[in-house]
């Protein structure tokens, strides 16, 4: 569960009574648009169905009956979601708003770069200062992958951008494979690899370009510098390497 000021209040009001339940504001709304996958036991506030969450009153059974056919709480929470409204005040949308906002420069920052500076990465604060010159708005209700595409389209004519992915050989010293192909492995898809007979080990990943530096910073960390990388330039080399 959640605690309660991480939650928002749905509310739908029928047959004359009023329902209320305590939910996670971002839950609420992939419930809203059968888009939830995960346990509604970890998205709610308390296991319960209010007349008045704030009061903490309960509507009579018989409303719950006539209402959802039922009067189990798990049954009729997602109810009130789907076919109910969902109530934040003024401090938790301006919440909601800014946590989406991060996440959106995150998730560009990571995917996007440069195409004016042979696809370097934009670091994250140009792309915070980018949006805030564009104007562009973030929807604190809107999923943030479905603000992606109108945010780079703001951004487009405030700096040169666009998403890529980048594909990165690199080879690790026997002494620092074990445990650094482990973390290197995890960026992104790896398209190759293999383990030389002197114990280094070799691996051809692609991930987004925009996750280079964190990249190279990983790999020195976990191999002391000594790794060697080498961006591959056409797919197609991975063939006859």
């Amino acid at each position: 569960m959640i605690s309660l000021d991480e939650a928002v209040t749905a509310r739908l009001e029928s047959h004359g009574a009023r329902f209320e339940v305590l939910v996670d504001p971002d839950a609420a709304l992939a419930i809203k648009r059968d888009e939830f996958d995960g346990d509604l036991e970890d998205v709610i506030a308390a296991e319960d169905v209010f007349e008045d969450a704030s009061r903490g009153d309960r509507p009579a059974e018989d409303d719950l009956e006539t209402v959802f056919d039922t009067t189990d709480p798990l049954e009729i929470i997602p109810e009130v979601i789907k076919e109910g409204e969902i109530q934040i005040t003024a401090d938790q949308r301006r919440e909601m708003q800014e946590q989406k906002r991060k996440q959106l420069i995150d998730t560009i920052a990571r995917n996007a770069v440069n195409p004016q500076m042979d696809n370097a990465p934009h670091p994250p604060e140009r792309i915070e200062n980018a949006l805030e010159q564009a104007g562009f708005t973030v929807d604190p209700m809107e999923p943030v992958e479905s603000q992606v595409d109108d945010a780079l389209d703001d951004l487009r004519p405030v700096i040169p951008i666009r998403f890529e992915e980048v594909t990165i050989a690199v080879q690790i010293p026997a002494e620092y494979a074990g445990s650094a192909q482990a973390q290197v492995r995890q960026f992104g898809d790896l398209e190759r690899e293999e383990w030389q007979a002197d114990g280094s080990w070799v691996g051809v990943i692609t991930f987004p370009a925009g996750m280079q530096n964190d990249f190279y910073d990983v790999v020195n960390e976990h191999s002391s510098g000594e790794a060697e990388t080498e961006i591959i330039k056409d797919k197609d080399d991975l063939k006859t390497r």
